[in-house]
């Protein structure tokens, strides 16, 4: 069988399965069981497949068409402009998150040897994109995963930034090491009783401690700003993802631990995102 012949079965598959990006998934499904990549596919479409290949392809596709995400399938996904190597461990890198690396590289233009704290680091993406931005900047991670730190702790070396990066196992909790500049966190905040109403690729695959906020959502964006005050120098940049509908109530925490709100940036679906505040 051919490449496309094998790609329009895949992708046919998946649309009897409702999943919108059909062809797409099933051209990158392809470049993984083959090993080449999507310009190669898309060059050489009458080029026959190998029985072994064309197995691996169709596991791929059985795979994604119970939903299993693409990052997981390829354990890759693009944020800001580098690729970083994802698992089940790690939440999957989103749009939306690339907020906090544009703020924080629009507020540090001028700045030198910053030291920065990442909450919740997961794969690393928030944190090491700033790095490798800002090549005399230094940055320490903290989660409560050891196989999320591992796993930036793999992507920060094939960024390159990995002599400029401290990586820890702690509860955000009971982390005291060091004073920071700017802190940056995409801490869980999934209603623990909304969780079940995501989206399957999301709810059956996606590690549920980066996604469980708690009943209500804040247990955890709590900590994270009580602890970020304490960690954070006075007049010390902090900026947080927060969920729909919470920025009144975590407007009220943040100024509760002496924080001064500079803005709330709306992400493209012109919903509140990302909260960008500095420590009085």
């Amino acid at each position: 069988m051919n490449i496309e012949s094998a790609i329009n079965a895949g992708a046919k598959i998946l649309k009897d399965k409702y999943i919108r990006t059909a062809n797409l998934d099933s051209e990158i499904l392809m470049s993984k069981a083959i090993n080449k990549n999507r310009e190669f596919i898309l060059l050489n479409l009458k080029k026959n497949i190998n029985k072994q290949e064309l197995f691996y392809f169709q596991t791929l596709i059985k795979k994604r068409s119970l939903r299993k995400p693409i990052a997981y399938l390829t354990n890759k996904k693009f944020f800001w402009d580098s690729e970083f190597f994802v698992t089940k461990d790690t939440l999957i890198p989103r749009p939306e998150t690339e907020l906090i690396v544009q703020n924080t590289l629009n507020l540090t233009k001028y700045k030198n040897n910053l030291n920065i704290l990442d909450i919740g680091i997961g794969s690393g993406c928030i944190l090491l994109s700033i790095l490798k931005e800002r090549k005399n900047f230094y940055g320490t991670g903290i989660d409560i995963s050891k196989n999320c730190l591992n796993i930036s702790k793999f992507n920060a070396i094939n960024i390159g930034v990995s002599n400029r990066l401290k990586l820890f196992k702690s509860n955000v909790d009971k982390f005291n090491f060091g004073k920071y500049d700017l802190i940056v966190s995409n801490p869980p905040y999934i209603n623990k009783n909304n969780i079940k109403y995501l989206e399957r690729d999301i709810v059956g695959f996606e590690p549920k401690q980066a996604l469980n906020g708690g009943l209500d959502g804040l247990s955890e964006i709590s900590k994270v700003i009580t602890k970020s005050s304490e960690l954070i120098k006075k007049s010390g940049k902090f900026i947080l993802e927060i969920g729909f509908d919470q920025k009144d109530r975590v407007v009220k925490l943040l100024k509760k631990e002496g924080f001064y709100i500079n803005r709330i940036q709306k992400d493209l679906s012109k919903i509140d995102r990302c909260i960008i505040c500095t420590k009085i």
